[in-house]
């Protein structure tokens, strides 16, 4: 999927008080006495030229998404920036210039598929850039970071030309204190942050509408469920790349992502809408299931290599091995769900996602203060996962049980999930609550990945039977199995002691 690197840089104005003179280096001082700095080396100017592509709408943008194509300089080539999830930092992903100019290459376009949801990709601005740069270089001479003067020149399709200076920052091999202390000196010497998050943003003006950003902290029981759904949205855009590479781990995250906004659409009833909130819950869970095919398969298959690994020789022939190994071929599942993640349904969803986010449907409820409503949430929940425990607990053991804590397990992750979003109100009791109940459900959730191995045995032990084999290494792995779940059935009642407190 391209060369990725992250990309630590802070982008500085150079306004009309400061004068042009600041993109000259010397303007700056003596670069080298920086702490950690021992010496700099100046490179000769190069001439960059990058074209941008969006969509109509600039969605790409307004996601904080960028993509070019670039010539000039030692990095040419086509460039997509992503969100890091952290200050200053953002994924570039790298691929060559290629012999085509006017369509970027479907290895960055899968990557923002998510975002650009089938609309066409095309030019919306061209910049030109003289750039000086500065390296800062250690005792053995190893880049910690570059300083790039840049005089730029932009064009947008509707014909209008902007021009600017600014300064940007990189960080290479050296610390984040470098930063700082770059900061510190551009600061004295009349250098602010930008305002603005890209030179792309800068040349198109007032034309991106940015997602809304929720409060870091709600004041309203609905700033409480819109910011959490937000959060949700975020983490599935963000996710979407990687499960389409096949990044471990990656469909689990995201299906989680997915469950914890079906689950706070059913917390936050009282805040939110149902006429516009149930349409979306349907659409979450169909997403969950698409994801959770390929994910079942995961778990099963690790379960089973653990498994296996527990038998001895004399059980783990090679034909039981192949058999075993099967829920790991998993090639085909991948590419189907590649495609429902390329289908207009998918599309869809996000769309009404983000719709619900830039015009809640917000509730009369919705208005009351943060923390008191957020406590509300958490206890109702939690007071359905009790009911959920206790009646699993006065089960026998056996298949009602099984099914009992199954349900036990779906409403501990709707407590935790309701937990999770009270945090930027509540703080650390309510934190302190949510990994209680974490506790709870991963309890639970081996369980029901016990429950769901014996099950898919019984397909494991036919198919042995058919061709005439020995089934006792099945039976030594449902036997395990039972072992594994007994013991949670042991430890349950003093875990659920445990998390069943206050918030």
């Amino acid at each position: 999927m391209g060369r990725r690197v992250a990309e630590t840089e802070r982008k500085y104005e150079i306004g009309a008080t400061t004068g042009t003179g600041l993109s000259d280096p010397a303007a700056l001082g003596d670069l080298s006495a920086l702490p950690g700095v021992a010496r700099t080396r100046e490179l000769p100017p190069v001439r960059l030229d990058a074209v941008y592509y969006d969509t109509p709408d600039l969605a790409l943008a307004a996601h904080h998404r960028t993509l070019r194509r670039r010539t000039g300089g030692d990095d040419a080539g086509w460039h997509l920036k992503l969100p890091a999830g952290t200050p200053d930092t953002r994924t570039e992903v790298h691929v060559p210039l290629g012999t085509r100019t006017g369509k970027p290459p479907a290895r960055l376009r899968e990557e923002v598929a998510a975002v650009v949801r089938g609309r066409p990709l095309a030019p919306v601005a061209r910049l030109r850039t003289k750039r000086r740069r500065v390296l800062l270089l250690g005792a053995d001479g190893d880049t910690l970071a570059e300083i790039a003067y840049d005089e730029v020149a932009a064009t947008v399709p509707d014909g209008t030309d902007s021009s600017w200076a600014e300064v940007e920052v990189e960080l290479d091999a050296g610390e984040l204190s470098l930063l700082d202390a770059v900061e510190k000196r551009f600061s004295a010497a009349g250098l602010s942050r930008s305002a603005v998050p890209s030179k792309l943003v800068r040349a198109l003006g007032g034309r991106v509408t940015p997602l809304p950003v929720p409060p870091a902290r709600p004041s309203t029981a609905g700033e409480v469920a819109t910011g959490y759904l937000h959060a949700q949205l975020e983490a599935i855009l963000d996710l979407d790349g990687a499960v389409r590479r096949a990044e471990e781990d990656a469909v689990h995250r995201m299906r989680v992502a997915t469950r914890r906004a079906r689950s706070a659409l059913k917390s936050f009833r009282p805040e939110l809408d149902r006429t516009v909130t149930d349409p979306l819950g349907v659409e979450l869970k169909w997403l969950a299931d698409v994801l959770g095919a390929e994910r079942d398969r995961e778990v099963l298959a690790e379960r089973l290599a653990a498994r296996l690994a527990e038998l001895g020789p004399e059980l783990a022939e090679e034909h039981v091995r192949h058999r075993l190994r099967a829920p790991a071929a998993h090639a085909g599942a991948h590419a189907e769900l590649v495609r429902e993640l390329t289908g207009p349904r998918y599309f869809a969803f996000l769309d009404a996602l983000e719709a619900l986010l830039a015009a809640p449907p917000w509730r009369p409820a919705a208005d009351r203060p943060a923390a008191e409503a957020a406590a509300a949430t958490v206890r109702r929940d939690h007071a359905r996962l009790r009911g959920r425990i206790q009646d699993a607990l006065g089960q026998r053991p056996g298949y009602e049980r099984d099914l009992a804590l199954h349900e036990a397990r779906k409403e501990a992750k709707r407590a935790r999930y309701s937990s999770e979003a009270a945090e930027p109100v509540l703080g650390r009791r309510a934190a302190s609550h949510t990994a209680r109940l974490k506790a709870v459900q991963q309890l639970l959730g081996e369980h029901q990945d016990s429950v769901m191995c014996r099950a898919s045995l019984t397909t494991f032990r036919d198919q042995a039977r058919a061709a005439a084999e020995d089934l006792a290494p099945y039976d030594a792995i449902e036997r395990r199995e039972q072992e594994i779940a007994a013991d949670i059935e042991a430890r349950l009642p003093e875990q659920w002691r445990t998390a069943d407190r206050g918030v």
